[in-house]
């Protein structure tokens, strides 16, 4: 019988098992097979993800990965590995830690099914993204509520769906930004991942994305809109800060096409070296850990971009990744 009434789980989104094509292949297939994440009709996102995304994808995620990759394993993993073990040392009278991904492994469906061994009395759930978006966080709750169902006898669940304006948290990214003296630079992008334009207009129905009052203001059908979520971190970040309007630009990264949320950072990253801008700061606040989208995107390839247009310096935040200060931040959020 377990000792401890409570467990807490940190699930983030994943990564493969090594960077080669065929585990990079397997993971590629259960990511974007969930209808989450590819909100189309079932037949059609078979056809899509199986036959054309993840044939011709695979082979240049990979030399990614391969970048991306460090001799004791994926980055994103040993991170979680890491902060799991800092949370649980904060914690661990009250809580059993534990960390999955989504997809991937370790597996979070595969967690969650050994615990029903454990009888906990209750579950915190709390999937490592600050802003709420249904490709994500509502992923982690599907997986939630096929398999607790099953279970003999339910724990109380507490799923904490968003931690973006938690001081805890916005302090601790705020703290990270700070030590590379933004005041040093001549703009600094805050730079979220981005989507598509359909999945933030179902959030607020009657209300599109392009014309949405949330870019101003966080209203109470913004409260789950994951473009006012985003200018909100932002925005909370720059009173930490001390920025005025002027010294700072939110955007999105890693679009897949044109219809994703705007302004994307890349473009964004032209206009100011064309404006005559140096030397700019660029964090991820959607991300607590680093991965290809940081390392690689920003710190390599945006980098490289920034330059050609003219720029002199990119310097991309360091993530939140398993530091002490992150660790004491999410003792706080779930004590919520």
């Amino acid at each position: 019988m377990n000792q401890k009434p409570k467990a807490l789980i940190l699930v983030n989104t994943g990564t493969p098992d090594k960077p080669t094509v065929s585990a990079v292949r397997k993971y590629l297939f259960q990511f974007l097979n969930d209808k989450r994440v590819i909100d189309i009709p079932w037949l059609f996102r078979k056809l899509l993800v199986n036959l054309i995304i993840v044939p011709f994808r695979a082979p240049k995620s990979t030399k990614l990965y391969q970048q991306l990759w460090t001799e004791n394993g994926s980055p994103l993993l040993i991170h979680l590995q890491k902060l799991t073990k800092k949370v649980e040392q904060i914690i661990g009278k009250q809580y059993d830690v534990y960390g999955a991904m989504r997809y991937g492994n370790p597996a979070f469906r595969e967690l969650l099914n050994s615990l029903q061994e454990k009888k906990y009395e209750e579950i915190v759930i709390m999937p490592l993204f600050p802003q709420y978006a249904t490709s994500t966080t509502e992923s982690v709750a599907d997986i939630v509520n096929q398999v607790l169902p099953k279970w003999k006898k339910q724990p109380n669940i507490h799923f904490v769906r968003q931690f973006y304006n938690h001081a805890a948290f916005i302090q601790s990214f705020t703290k990270r930004i700070a030590a590379y003296e933004p005041q040093t630079y001549d703009h600094i992008i805050f730079s979220y991942h981005g989507l598509p334009l359909r999945h933030v207009d179902k959030m607020h129905p009657g209300i599109k994305s392009e014309t949405c009052p949330c870019v101003e203001e966080l209203p109470v059908h913004g409260q789950y809109c994951y473009k006012a979520t985003t200018y909100h971190t932002s925005r909370l970040m720059a009173r930490e800060l001390n920025l005025s309007k002027e010294d700072y630009t939110t955007s999105y990264q890693s679009r897949l096409s044109k219809n994703w949320l705007r302004p994307f950072t890349d473009e964004t990253l032209i206009e100011l070296a064309k404006e005559g801008k140096k030397r700019i700061l660029i964090a991820a606040p959607a991300f607590v850990a680093d991965c290809l989208e940081t390392t690689i995107e920003l710190g390599n390839d945006y980098k490289e971009l920034f330059k050609q247009h003219g720029g002199e310096k990119l310097e991309m935040v360091e993530s939140l990744n398993d530091s002490d200060d992150w660790a004491k931040a999410i003792s706080m959020i779930i004590e919520k």
